[in-house]
Parts: structure tokens; C-alpha cells; sequence
């Protein structure tokens, strides 16, 4: 353990903050004593005595037992109730919905996936689907909805996060200016957050995939579209407007000055994404038999890296695509490392190609990796998201033990 700074401000603030202290240290360190946590916080016996009465008092502390003796009474040993209530996540995709439920260290509890036909994908019937799932799993772990203590929902549109609104979803009719959060947050008490995926992708490359202890990275998603989430200083960097990171709308050189619009996909998404590399190739085939037969983008790039030479000019096409957005990026943004997710991003062969064009860049070079999540970052980000406010939220108010 080390040692925090204890900031100074009035009692009821400053217990809170206290409280905080103490409980990021017995989930990073594990269950130990009142003593072990006065020397790691470097706060006072009475203080710490205190604000373990109130994390007791809200069901987040628990003794259980007695540590060893060093002479006097043996110390009560504490732990945190992980247990205490749940955290859930939500992906919408364009053909399903993904559920992951943990407890609030973090750790998974339970999971599904469900089909989403698009008949029964209208914004209503989505906030059906999704609370009958969610209360399912709560119901499978005997976990009530009083203790589902936050909701994250990650969608593949521009969302405004201040207000719960999906502006616009392009692989979904009828999702126009939606106010997603509302609709949840009148089937759940809990917090509810409605966010960018591939934000959310980001942050769990950052919680515990292949971004962890950067501050400054990008984390690029190339699947049915294409996107950024850019972190800063440690935190998820938006924009004013919701947008930024919305690299699917750039303008392609010599191919495209389409102005973006929000209802339809960016050229460069057209290009780059999982569709268009199978319009493309199906395209070629129409035109020669010799191609052969794939199933999706990432079979292309497999015919790539098994020499096909048709596959591998139009991995370089991509590829080069691709490395123009990462130079532009690293020179604007000089991140510590670029991460490629995604049905297309996450192939190593793309990222081989890419590498291969950025070795001629004399200055700001930039790391380029392979999501350490793959499909999971999403949903692994939304926990992140939501356990320290549920945490928080039990913090406020002088709950009781469950």
C-alpha cells in the first residue's frame, strides 16, 4: 500500500472523500485491518474508525475475523462487500444485443446475448428487450433490482451522455434523437448512462485490455463502422458537440467531398468498414470466378496473409487508408499508443500493413497495437463506467446492509 494525500474540506465532503480513499485501498489491496489501512491512507485511527462505522452502515465494509496478534488484541479484519450490488452493461448492435452483469470489483456474473430481428428493433422495443434481459440475470444470481446500482448502455451512434439521447443510429430505423436514458430510467431506480460503443471500447481497453496506464491513447474501431475514442489526460474526450472521434465522416482524397450526414454512414466508413471491403471484393468476383467464395471482411484478410494476390492489393488499399488516419491522428493528438479494434481492426494483418507504411514518419511516431479485449471492450467499458458512481451513490446517502 501507499500512502494518499487526504484533501481538507468540510466534515460531510471530507468523510466522503475519506470513504473513498479507504475503499479504492481494500478493493486494490485486498481484506486487512484498521491499522494497515491508518498507515496506507495516512489518516487518523478515529478518522478511519469513523468512516469504516459509515461504509458498515452502507453495506460496503464487513469484519470477517481476527487477524494476527502483535502483542495486544488481535485486529478485526475488514473486507469489502463486492457483493453489495451489481453493475450492468448493454451493447446494441446492429443484429444483437450483449449483456454483461458484475459485481461492483468488477468481476463478471453473468452474461447473454440475445438476436435483434429488425422488426422488433424500434427504440421501444429495444428498452423491452433490454430490461427483461437485465432482470433475468439479476433473477439468476438472486440479486433483487434495488441492488442494480447502474446501467451503461453503448450504442454505435453519436449520443449527447448529458441527456441520455441517441441522436441518430444508422443500422437501426426509427432511432432519431431518442431519449434512450429516460426510457431506461423509468424500467430501473439505478443510474442510467447511454454512451458512443466505441467510447465505451475504449475505456475498457483502459480498465483492463491493452491500454492500460496510458493516459493519452486512441482506440480505433473498424467493423460495420468506423470510429475514435480519444483519451486524454486520462478521460474520454467528447467534443461540444458529442462528435468527436467521428472519423467514419473524413474525407477520402481524390474520392470523396461529401459534406457528413448524420443519418448516413461517412465515406471513408464505406471504404473502410466491413461492408464495403465485401462490396468490394464480391464486386471483383462478379467480374472473375477465380475469387474465392468469403463470409465476411476478415476472410479477405486471410486470403491475404495466405497470398492471394487480389486480396492482398486490396488489403494494401485499406491498409493505406488506414495509416493516413494514424499519422494524422499522432500528429494532431501525439497519443502514446494507437489501438485498432473491430470485426476489420483487429485482424493482424492490417495492423502488419499499417506498420509497414508508418516506418518512412520521422517524427511523431506513435505505437500501433491490437485490442487486448477484442469484441468484449465495449461491455467491459461499461462497467468501468458505472462502478464508481454506483459506489458513490451508496456513499451519499446512510444506507443499511443487504
Amino acid at each position: 500500500m501507499t500512502k494518499e494525500r487526504v484533501p481538507i474540506g468540510r466534515p460531510p465532503l471530507l468523510r466522503q472523500t475519506n470513504a473513498q480513499i479507504l475503499l479504492r485501498l481494500l478493493r486494490e489491496a485486498g481484506p486487512c485491518s484498521k491499522a494497515d489501512l491508518v498507515r496506507a491512507s495516512g489518516l487518523s485511527a478515529p478518522s478511519v474508525t469513523n468512516v469504516v462505522a459509515h461504509l458498515a452502515l452502507a453495506g460496503l465494509v464487513e469484519p470477517i475475523g481476527e487477524g494476527d496478534s502483535t502483542g495486544g488484541r488481535p485486529p478485526d479484519i475488514l473486507r469489502f462487500r463486492a457483493e453489495r450490488g451489481s453493475v450492468a452493461a448493454v451493447e446494441i448492435g446492429p443484429d444483437s444485443l450483449r449483456f454483461l452483469l458484475a459485481d461492483l470489483d468488477g468481476r463478471e456474473i453473468g452474461k447473454a446475448r440475445v438476436s435483434l430481428e429488425r422488426p422488433s428493433s424500434s427504440p421501444s422495443a429495444v428498452c423491452d428487450r433490454i430490461s427483461g434481459i437485465v432482470r433475468d440475470l439479476l433473477r439468476k444470481q438472486n440479486q433483487t433490482e434495488e441492488q442494480l446500482l447502474g446501467l451503461v448502455v453503448g450504442v454505435p451512434a453519436i449520443v449527447n451522455v448529458q441527456e441520455g439521447v441517441v441522436r441518430a443510429l444508422s443500422a437501426l430505423k426509427g432511432w432519431t434523437d431518442v431519449p434512450l436514458g429516460g426510457m431506461l430510467a423509468k424500467e430501473f431506480k439505478c443510474n442510467v448512462t447511454i454512451e458512443n460503443d466505441t467510447n465505451l471500447a475504449a475505456q475498457g481497453e483502459y480498465y483492463r485490455g491493452a491500454a492500460q496506464g496510458e493516459k493519452n491513447f486512441v482506440f480505433i474501431t473498424i467493423g460495420e463502422g468506423v470510429g475514435a475514442g480519444i483519451f486524454v489526460n486520462g478521460s474520454i474526450y467528447r467534443g461540444s458537440q458529442w462528435t468527436a472521434g467521428e472519423i467514419g465522416y473524413l474525407r477520402v482524397p481524390s474520392i470523396s467531398r461529401e459534406h457528413p450526414t448524420i443519418h448516413k454512414y461517412g465515406k471513408l466508413e464505406k471504404l473502410l468498414g466491413a461492408p464495403g471491403i465485401l462490396k468490394s471484393w464480391q464486386s471483383n468476383r462478379q467480374r472473375s470466378r477465380t475469387y474465392p467464395k468469403v463470409n465476411c471482411a476478415a476472410d479477405v484478410f486471410d486470403l491475404a496473409a495466405a497470398g492471394n494476390a487480389e486480396a492482398k492489393r486490396l488489403l494494401r488499399q485499406r491498409a493505406n487508408l488506414l495509416a493516413d488516419i494514424v499519422l494524422d491522428l499522432a500528429l494532431i493528438l501525439n497519443p502514446s499508443v494507437i489501438l485498432l479494434g473491430g470485426e476489420v481492426g483487429n485482424h493482424p494483418r492490417l495492423l502488419q500493413e499499417v506498420e509497414e507504411l508508418l516506418k518512412g514518419s520521422e517524427f511523431a511516431i506513435v505505437r500501433v497495437g491490437l485490442s487486448g479485449l477484442g469484441s468484449s471492450a465495449v461491455l467491459w467499458g461499461a462497467i468501468y463506467t458505472a462502478l464508481d458512481p454506483a459506489i458513490l451513490g451508496l456513499l451519499r446517502p446512510s444506507g443499511s446492509p443487504t
